[in-house]
């Protein structure tokens, strides 16, 4: 009996583990991540056809707290499902050469990049507008913008507050004020 508790321990620790590899430019690769052209024109027209949300996610390698996300915050079903049924999600390297073409027309390697938009945290995850206005910056067009690793119930807020259009809501509930309120409710086990 112990062996067998054993060996399913050893495997779900090892399948938690490998929740997203490492690339060959050492940054985290998960199936919901999309390999694009960079140009973020072109991606959110792709994310709206799939009636998605255009996520871009600024990470490095190294990065302790890149690691934490995706070993205990992407993997979460909750998380990992919201993010596969509503984000089209590209991600760039902090410090990466590859290209990228803003939404104003400016290409720039992913770091200079990263510079122009003043990313100066890693991971940031980038909640682009379903729309944006020639013209506009990456960060301009953001709705939303989360600088660093937050646990599970904060990163699920911030999704599901972005793709129910919550930042369009008059009122008094901005996100800090949604995100306590959806705490209160998982305290109270009032989730729904």
């Amino acid at each position: 009996m112990k062996r067998l508790l054993l060996a399913l321990t050893t495997v779900l620790f090892a399948s938690v583990g490998q929740a997203a590899e490492l690339g060959d430019d050492g940054l985290h690769k998960t199936d919901w991540m999309r390999d694009t052209f960079k140009d973020l024109s072109e991606d959110l027209a792709e994310a709206s056809d799939e009636g998605k949300r255009l996520l871009i996610m600024f990470e490095q390698r190294g990065c302790v707290y890149c690691t934490k996300m995706h070993k205990e915050v992407f993997p979460d079903p909750d998380v990992e499902a919201m993010i596969e049924d509503n984000y089209f999600v590209v991600q760039l390297n902090l410090h990466g050469d590859v290209e990228v073409t803003d939404f104003d027309g400016e290409t720039l390697s992913e770091k200079d990049m990263a510079r122009k938009w003043g990313i100066l945290f890693t991971p940031t995850l980038m909640y682009i507008d379903e729309s944006v206005e020639d013209g506009r910056t990456a960060p301009e067009a953001a709705v939303a913008m989360m600088p660093g690793a937050f646990a599970k119930g904060t990163t699920l807020d911030l999704m599901t507050w972005v793709h129910e259009k919550r930042y369009l809501l008059d009122g008094d509930e901005d996100f800090q004020r949604y995100h306590a309120r959806r705490i209160q409710e998982r305290n109270d086990g009032n989730t729904d």
